[in-house]
């Protein structure tokens, strides 16, 4: 029987710390209830909001801003095509100057020996 009274004092026990966990468990989940839980949940709520008008802000910023953007790009691509076309229109007439001024080059010696070939005979 003695063995009986020490598994019956062992297991009354256990149950006590069982008990005094329990009601230490209640008490944290209470606290948790009444307070930090709110608390969190406002802040979510909050957060959310914020998030929403951010979002709906961007949507906004996206439509208007993007639209606006696209079309300055365009306008700059045919800008670069133009200035494109002009800048070979203007290579193309450097080009001529430089093969006339070397022309007009090579003409002056013989220009020049002339004259003074007729300087020296009159």
């Amino acid at each position: 029987m003695s063995l009986a009274l020490l598994a019956n004092a062992l297991t009354m026990i256990f149950c006590m710390a069982v008990l005094v966990q329990s009601v230490r468990m209640m008490r944290s989940l209470r606290t948790v209830k009444d307070g930090a839980l709110t608390e969190t949940v406002n802040a979510l709520e909050k957060a959310t909001a914020g998030a929403r008008a951010v979002l709906a802000d961007m949507k906004t910023t996206l439509g208007t801003d993007c639209a606006k953007n696209a079309r300055l790009v365009d306008q700059a691509r045919d800008l670069r095509d133009e200035l494109s076309d002009m800048i070979g229109i203007a290579d193309g007439a450097c080009e001529r100057i430089v093969n006339a001024v070397s022309l007009a080059n090579a003409q002056r010696p013989a220009a020049e020996a002339d004259a003074q070939d007729e300087v020296e005979h009159a």
